[in-house]
């Protein structure tokens, strides 16, 4: 049990939509442990939807608060559910840039938080997870963000994942102010230490004096996200790691022709994974039972605000201990 008195509220989000296994377990664990929650997700399932939003398209919302009563919330005070009628990244947008404050007057979150997810978001998963996007949206409105999964499409082992899920939070909140420093950029910093100078590659980077405060900085600032990945199998030990390679073969299957033979159906869904070994990355760490964090960039390369390679490099490889360097 943490003191609830100083944490501030978090804002949770997933794409499995919000009567979900997964973000019903996390929210329960964080009320039990005394986390303020917020809650705005979607109302039905969204996975594999990216980024996606929804333009000049009315999206309703609804508060949930029946939900208190179905799941197991120890402090009903400390919860607020509302659904909406859109895709992750709708969820954020539309909380972000001042729904929420609409909503409920008053509750700035801290954080943002995307899962529990069914299934695995590492690898190439980052360009079609919703769970990812919603948490890279997050970090464009210049929030600090963790996306959460875990490694398996069923539900077996949530609890695993639940539990590695809260650690991470709590760890990481150790390094958030208790209000947001950047909540929808009031202003823009192209010469933070964090950012890369591309295409003028300094000899000497802006971090390298305080490389772990630059690093805290890029996530209080929305510029980093956390991706956390942890198998149903956990061994309780994690491991700091970068992208992985895994394929997708056969990755659709063919159905019957109509009567007419000019049309078919096509689904989507891969018949078998292959995966390439690569040293620190997130398939590696969890085919040995270890929950993957990934410290990953927000900002595409060459935008302005992406972070500098050489930075994650240093976060990468100097990953001692429990969680990365900059979080301990």
């Amino acid at each position: 049990m943490v003191n609830d008195s100083n944490l501030g509220w978090l804002l949770l989000t997933n794409d499995d939509g919000i009567e979900a296994l997964g973000i019903r377990l996390l929210v329960e664990m964080l009320n039990k442990r005394g986390h303020k929650v917020v809650v705005f997700a979607p109302s039905t399932n969204h996975s594999a939807t990216g980024m996606r939003i929804n333009l000049m398209t009315p999206l309703t919302w609804r508060f949930r608060d029946n939900l208190r009563d179905e799941w197991n919330i120890t402090n009903q005070d400390n919860l607020h559910l509302i659904e909406l009628d859109g895709s992750p990244c709708d969820t954020m947008i539309v909380s972000l840039d001042k729904g929420l404050e609409h909503i409920l007057p008053g509750i700035v979150p801290r954080m943002v938080v995307s899962g529990v997810n069914l299934g695995p978001n590492m690898s190439q998963d980052s360009y079609h997870s919703g769970t990812m996007g919603a948490a890279r949206e997050a970090g464009l409105y210049g929030m600090p963000a963790i996306a959460s999964s875990l490694t398996s499409f069923e539900e077996e082992g949530m609890e695993r994942a639940v539990e590695a899920t809260v650690d991470v939070i709590e760890q990481a909140l150790n390094v958030l102010p208790m209000n947001p420093e950047n909540l929808r950029r009031p202003s823009v910093d192209i010469s933070a230490p964090h950012v890369s100078r591309w295409p003028n590659i300094e000899s000497s980077p802006a971090w390298q004096n305080d490389p772990e405060e630059a690093l805290r900085n890029a996530f209080r600032h929305g510029e980093l996200m956390l991706n956390l990945n942890t198998p149903p199998t956990w061994n309780g030990e994690y491991q700091i790691t970068r992208l992985g390679m895994r394929w997708y073969r056969d990755a659709i299957s063919f159905g019957s022709t109509t009567n007419d033979e000019k049309t078919a159906t096509f689904t989507i869904g891969a018949a078998s994974i292959d995966h390439t070994p690569v040293d620190k990355s997130d398939c590696d760490a969890v085919m040995e039972n270890k929950s993957s964090i990934s410290c990953l960039p927000t900002w595409p390369q060459t935008h302005p605000l992406a972070l500098d390679d050489r930075l994650l490099t240093w976060s990468l490889e100097s990953c001692e201990g429990k969680y990365p360097v900059w979080l301990q």
